[in-house]
C-alpha cells in the first residue's frame, strides 16, 4: 500500500497570519498539527486550486516536464501567466521546482492530496 504525502494548508484572516508572525520571530514556536502554509481567505486558495490548476497539477505529475517552455507546450498555457501560477502555488507548497541545471528548473508535485485547516478568528 502506497503512503500518501499530504499538504496542510491554513486559512486564516490577515490580522491572524500577522500575529502568528510576529510571535514566531519573538521564538514562539507553532503548533505541531498547524499548518506551515497559509492563505488569507478561502477564495485566494480557490484562485490557487481552481479546476483549471488542478488539471494542470495532474499534468504536471503524469508529464514531469523537464522546463516551463515544456510544461507551456503541453498545457497550451502562456509562460508568463503559467510562471505566475506556479509560483502561487510553490507559495502555499504545492508544488516545488527541481534544479536540473544553473538555469533550468523543472516543477514538480510533491502531495498527493491536502487538507484545509480555518481559523475564525485573529
Amino acid at each position: 500500500m502506497k503512503s500518501h504525502k499530504t499538504l496542510y494548508i491554513g486559512i486564516a484572516p490577515r490580522s491572524y497570519l500577522k500575529a502568528r508572525t510576529i510571535a514566531i520571530a519573538r521564538g514562539e514556536r507553532p503548533l505541531p498539527d498547524e499548518p506551515k502554509h497559509w492563505v488569507s481567505s478561502v477564495e485566494a486558495l480557490g484562485r490557487i486550486l481552481s479546476a483549471k490548476n488542478m488539471l494542470l497539477l495532474e499534468m504536471i505529475r503524469n508529464s514531469k516536464p523537464d522546463s516551463l517552455a515544456e510544461l507551456a507546450s503541453l498545457s497550451g498555457r502562456k509562460s508568463s501567466n503559467l510562471s505566475r501560477t506556479l509560483k502561487e502555488m510553490e507559495k502555499i507548497g504545492v508544488i516545488e521546482f527541481e534544479k536540473l541545471s544553473k538555469i533550468k528548473k523543472a516543477p514538480r508535485v510533491v502531495y498527493d492530496r491536502f487538507e484545509i485547516k480555518g481559523n475564525l478568528s485573529a
